[in-house]
């Protein structure tokens, strides 16, 4: 049950690339998070120009006004899920969307089945109902 903020920079992307930019996301997710089908939870942010600042912490990582940051919020994955999330939202954002490798910056926290309500005021994982 992943929730991933998408940040991008204001004016970049039409509504229709960043539809694709979110369904590309939602596929990887699928494919290594093991989400189930129908299981999407989705923030789209744009910033003005300026107000998304990525510096490479020393890597030497080109960044451009196209810089995508990622944020998952999820629940029990692996180390070695999380590099497959990362090798893979690179590489068919790449294929895609055509966002250069040092314009994605990914996040991942973690949390637990206590952290979520899904709406009407409930805890639906503590309550049994998923």
């Amino acid at each position: 049950m992943p929730l991933v903020r998408i940040d991008v920079v204001e004016g970049r992307r039409s509504p229709e690339q960043l539809r694709l930019l979110a369904d590309t996301v939602q596929e990887v997710v699928l494919d290594v998070f093991a989400a189930p089908p129908g299981d999407r939870y989705q923030v789209i942010t744009e910033h003005r120009p300026g107000q998304l600042i990525c510096e490479d912490t020393g890597l030497g990582i080109e960044r451009t006004d196209d810089l995508v940051v990622l944020q998952v919020f999820q629940q029990g994955r692996s180390d070695a899920q999380k590099r497959a999330l990362y090798a893979g939202l690179c590489r068919r954002l790449g294929e895609v969307t055509g966002l250069a490798p040092g314009d994605l910056v990914v996040s991942v926290a973690a949390n637990t089945r206590a952290d979520w309500s899904f709406g009407l005021g409930r805890a639906q994982f503590l309550d049994g109902d998923l």
